[in-house]
């Protein structure tokens, strides 16, 4: 009786892009390429579960709550890591993908347009959230700076 190795399931880089770009801030990228039990892909998860309470502690207190700022920068990470995957993965080579996730499947990639099209939106709101995000992070700063000052003046 002979054991037979079942060969791996071929991993799209499409697919992987995508779900960088639409979950990856819950890790569906990283759960998809290598597993349940991939760490990083929990770190997403819990990262995105501490953002959540720090957003939502900015807005309650107006944006003066630091542990909400240091839980919002956690989720930041996480969906900022998530959209730098989706950039990563779709600009990789087909060759080398292959050479990394399906050298056991005898299948070829062939990413086409829609890999395209996820990296240049991952770039677009990648780039729009942090910009807005730092502009947030100044506007807070310097309004505490002139409310410390007007508290000195008086």
């Amino acid at each position: 009786m002979s054991t037979a190795t079942a060969p791996t399931r071929f991993r799209s880089k499409t697919l992987t892009a995508a779900l960088a770009f639409f979950f990856g801030s819950l890790g569906a990228h990283r759960f998809y390429l290598y597993g349940p039990r991939d760490f990083w892909g929990w770190a997403h998860v819990f990262g995105t579960l501490l953002g959540i309470p720090g957003v939502l502690l900015l807005v309650a207190t107006e944006r003066a709550s630091v542990p909400g700022w240091g839980l919002a920068v956690i989720g930041a990470v996480s969906l900022f890591s998530a959209f730098l995957a989706a950039i990563v993965y779709g600009l990789r080579p087909d060759a080398k993908w292959d050479a990394q996730f399906n050298a056991q499947t005898g299948r070829a990639s062939r990413s086409g347009w829609t890999v395209i099209f996820v990296v240049i939106f991952s770039l677009l709101i990648g780039a729009f959230l942090l910009m807005t995000g730092l502009a947030l992070s100044f506007q807070t700063y310097f309004e505490s700076q002139v409310e410390a000052a007007k508290a000195l003046s008086q």
